[in-house]
Parts: structure tokens; sequence; C-alpha cells
């Protein structure tokens, strides 16, 4: 994420939305809690409690409010906030001992007072009162988005698919693919349920060669099926379980929410979101890690215009896009890259341009499997097979320029004819 990009929208933001992504900034720049540690509970009720609060301004000229649709002046606002933060305060004294010496722990402690300071709150007051649980109760498959999806539809969701390896390689919902320069944490996704974050680092070969090097998701609290819960990966350390330590999450009926499982430990996991029928897989290949996706559509487009960064849905910035591999290379040349991935790689499509990319940029010739395992990955995540080999937009250039001249000779011979 820039963050001079993120400081120049941070002034148009809503109250709640500043609150809320100073939180998620803390979290995502920490290591993993302790599962004594509860620390991210206290962090959902805060979002919990805020969730009725409109923004300050918009409140105030009476452009927003609770879902009851009643305005709330400034004061109130501000009011409930502060109420907010004292709470989350108070949840922070009650995890003191649980969380000594928890980064993530002295961090929030920290950015409450931060944030009392800024809004000018005193620390004696009134509590934000515990959230209610919405009247009545879910219906039997509202935590089971696919089967939810087909009761009222009658047919199955259409999905998306999003893939990110390599130095790194994005290949968007869009089906667009693009070869990235970024550097840094990056947002891959950012929609109302789900936030995920890469960071890519310079490998050994210098500046130019990067590589995935952390992985962050966090799935959102969202109603009765699941609390806030995250997902943390390294190089080298890709869990089989949540940052808590625990492998399934949201339990509901005999289902659960989310569930991790794993088929090689340390260097794979499998991500299951039921109540939103996504799919994630994290995956270590030779030297950088590699995420694939597959979510329904309207899941995906759930975000609002505030989260206007999104690698898997826009793809990198145009002034982050590489076209051709830095020059220095341990390999004696392009064709012998070209060689090597036409061995591994069955067409000649953006994976294997990807494996030529990797092995020119890196000299290392394991880094051609983050391509064999994205394009499996997509096997797995794609129904329609034909989808599933996307043809280099050079070649596809080609392909109508040879289809133009083809149309033009017709004409010319017609006219011979005539």
């Amino acid at each position: 994420m820039e963050p001079r990009a993120a400081a120049a929208r941070h002034t148009a933001l809503p109250w709640k939305h500043c609150i809320h992504l100073t939180l998620l900034l803390v979290q995502l720049s920490l290591p993993e809690v302790k599962a004594s540690c509860r620390i991210l509970r206290c962090n959902s009720d805060f979002v919990a409690a805020t969730l009725d609060l409109g923004g300050g301004g918009g409140a105030a000229a009476g452009g927003g409010g609770p879902a009851g649709g009643v305005a709330l002046s400034r004061e109130a606002v501000n009011t409930g906030y502060c109420s907010a933060l004292r709470s989350y305060a108070m949840c922070t004294k009650r995890m003191a001992r649980a969380c000594r010496g928890d980064l993530a722990y002295h961090s929030a402690v920290q950015g409450i007072e931060d944030l009392l300071i800024q809004h000018r709150c005193s620390r004696a007051g009134p509590t934000a009162q515990p959230r209610l649980p919405p009247q009545g109760t879910l219906s039997g498959d509202a935590c089971l988005y696919e089967r939810s999806f087909f009761s009222r539809e009658g047919r199955t969701p259409d999905y998306l698919h999003c893939g990110v390896f390599g130095d790194p390689h994005v290949r968007t919902f869009n089906n667009d693919f693009q070869t990235c320069a970024v550097q840094g944490a990056w947002p891959l996704i950012d929609n109302e349920y789900l936030y995920v974050q890469a960071t890519s680092s310079p490998t050994r070969r210098g500046a130019h060669a990067t590589a995935l090097t952390k992985i962050t998701i966090i799935f959102k609290n969202w109603r009765q099926c699941v609390d806030q819960q995250l997902y943390q990966a390294e190089l080298d350390n890709i869990p089989a379980a949540f940052a808590d330590g625990s492998v399934t999450s949201g339990e509901r009926r005999g289902h659960h929410s989310l569930t991790v499982r794993t088929q090689s430990p340390g260097r794979h996991a499998e991500i299951r979101a039921a109540h939103i029928g996504t799919l994630l897989v994290v995956r270590q290949s030779g030297r950088s890690l590699g995420l694939s996706v597959r979510s329904p559509r309207s899941i995906v487009e759930a975000f609002g215009p505030e989260q206007d960064l999104q690698l898997c849905v826009w793809g990198c910035p145009p002034s982050q896009r590489l076209t051709t591999p830095p020059s220095e290379s341990l390999l004696s040349s392009t064709a012998s890259a070209q060689a090597h991935c036409a061995t591994l790689l069955p067409a000649r499509d953006v994976y294997y341009q990807a494996c030529v990319f990797d092995l020119i940029a890196s000299g290392d010739l394991n880094s051609s499997t983050a391509a064999i395992s994205a394009l499996q990955d997509a096997r797995n995540m794609i129904s329609d097979t034909q989808r599933v080999h996307l043809l280099p937009v050079a070649s596809a250039e080609q392909c109508r320029a040879r289809a133009d001249l083809l149309l033009l000779l017709g004409m010319l011979g017609t006219l011979t004819r005539a």
C-alpha cells in the first residue's frame, strides 16, 4: 500500500473509517498473536460497537446515520466513539496478564491512547453497551454461501479467480495478467468480508528482482457466522492454523465457517471460508510465496469507493508494471530459459511467459515451480477449461493484426475480381 496515497485519502475519510484503518494497519504490521492473548477479540468488539455510527461530517449534515436512518450529530458521533474507545481500553486491561510481552497488545494500547487524545475523550466516562445480536435467528444455510445462493437463485454462483505468484505476477479477477515491480505491502483484496495483503521484497539478486515473502489474510466479522480471524504466512513458514492456533472458526449447527488444511506442512495451506463461498490457497514455490483465490462475484465486488487499491481487482498501478525482466541473469541466455519452461508447461500462455521471466530475473531454476503451481491452482479453481490458459498480450495483438490483414486482403481480392 503506498503511504503517500493513503495519507492523501486520510483526511477525506469519515472518523469511523480512520479509526478502523488505524486498527487494521497496526494489526497487519505485527507478527501472529499468541493463542492465549485475545487482543483480536478486543479489536472486533470495538469495530462492532461503532458499526451504527455514521461518518462525523456526513451525519451532521443529515447525509448518514445508523441503520435506522436517523442522522446523528457530530457531538453524538464523537460521544459514541469515546464510549467505544473507553470500552476498548477496558478490554485491553483485562488482557494485560495474558498479553504481557506481546507486541500486538502493546501497540493496541498505544493506539487507543492516541485515539483518545485525537478525539478529545476523557479517560473516565460511559462505556459502549455490548452489541446485541440481531433479533431472530439466521436460516439454516445462512452461513453456507453456496447453499444459500442456490436456494435463492436456483443456480451455482459465478466464481472468479485471482492468482499472485513469482516476481510477482498477478492474474486478476478480470483475467488481466501483469508482472509488477511492487515492493513492500500491497492489498490484493479489500472488500466487506475479506482483506488480503501481500508483501514483496527484493531477492539476493538485487533491487530489480522481487519475491512474495509474506501474506496476511483477515476474515472480517460477519453476522453470527464468524468473528474476525487472522491468518499469516511467511517464507519458509506457512502454518496450517490461524494466528490464534485454531484450525476452525465460526461453528454453527455442526458446520465451521472457516477451516484450514494442508497437504504439505510448512509449505502449503488451504483455507475454506464457507460463509462467503471462498477458497484461498497459500503455498511456497522455490523462494517465493504464492496465493490463489476462488471467490463468488458478489463477494469480490462488495467494496466501496475508498477501497480503491486491490491488485486482484485492478492489477498493479501502471507505473509499477513490467514488460521485460531485469537484465542481470545467471542463465546464459533467454533461449535457455525458454527451453527449460517449454519442457514444464504445456502451452505458450501467460504461465509459460511468467516462468521465463522468473528464470531470467532470478537465475534460479527452482523459480519455475511458481508458475507450475499457479497453473495447477487455476485448473482446480476455474470450471471452464477454455479459460485456464490466458494468451500473452503481445500474442493477442499479433493475432488481431493478422486478422485485420486477412480482412484487408479479402477486400482487395473482391475489388480486383470486380
